[in-house]
């Protein structure tokens, strides 16, 4: 299956449903990438889902003279349909995506961008009505201590509670729940799994507003769950 039905099929679902699946494929805390949350179009409200294979882009230390400078902008090179994601340098208070950088990636196409560091520009976002998920905001540009060093490479999550690797064209999903982050060679495996779990949990949420324990309800439900 290619990557463009694996997004068509993935819209059907849920962040957390694809976590739920992540899990039983024994992906460490179900693909979630901690700390990362809605900013844009709204603050943690509203069905904002955005799906597609990530567009990795490293930002490092501006004093790192051993590190690759790519040519060009990273931003002119953002494939249509694609997530962008942003890795900023750990602790850096400087803001590392504003709003020109998402005007750009919107025009080309992009379905939103994940910032694993600070966005500025907050209220430009919400005009474009462009979804954008961050760990904070900020005011200041990051021209005087960081700039790209890498773009379509591999990086690591900033988190002090997981090590996680967001790979150029594993599956980015991203709602009001949080950022999943689905490698790009489970994710025909994890789709296998969803449609069964997500009818379960329609039936026990059917039978527990009948007043059947849940308990119950899920211990017959959850038996015929597809298991990998």
């Amino acid at each position: 299956m290619n990557t463009k039905a694996i997004v068509k099929r993935l819209e059907a679902f849920t962040s957390c449903d694809v976590a739920d699946a992540l899990l039983k494929l024994k992906v460490p805390h179900g693909g979630f990438l901690a700390g990362l949350t809605m900013w844009s179009p709204q603050r943690q409200e509203g069905p904002t889902r955005i799906v597609g294979p990530a567009y990795t882009v490293k930002y490092v230390r501006k004093n790192y003279e051993n590190e690759p400078k790519p040519a060009g902008h990273y931003i002119d090179s953002v494939p249509s349909g694609s997530v962008v994601f942003i890795s900023a340098p750990p602790r850096m208070i400087n803001a590392c995506y504003g709003g020109l950088m998402s005007n750009r990636a919107k025009y080309l196409g992009a379905v939103g961008t994940v910032i694993d560091g600070r966005l500025r520009d907050l209220q430009e976002h919400r005009d474009l009505h462009y979804p954008v998920f961050a760990r904070d905001v900020g005011t200041t540009a990051p021209q005087e201590v960081a700039r790209v060093s890498e773009v379509n490479a591999p990086v690591r999550l900033n988190s002090e509670e997981q090590d996680a690797v967001i790979n150029p064209g594993d599956i980015l999903i991203g709602d009001i729940n949080g950022v999943v982050c689905l490698p790009q060679g489970l994710a025909e495996k994890a789709l296998d799994l969803m449609q069964s779990q997500v009818d379960a949990d329609v039936k026990v949420a059917a039978d527990i507003n009948k007043g059947r324990t849940a308990a119950e309800a899920m211990k017959e439900h959850r038996a015929n769950v597809k298991q990998p």
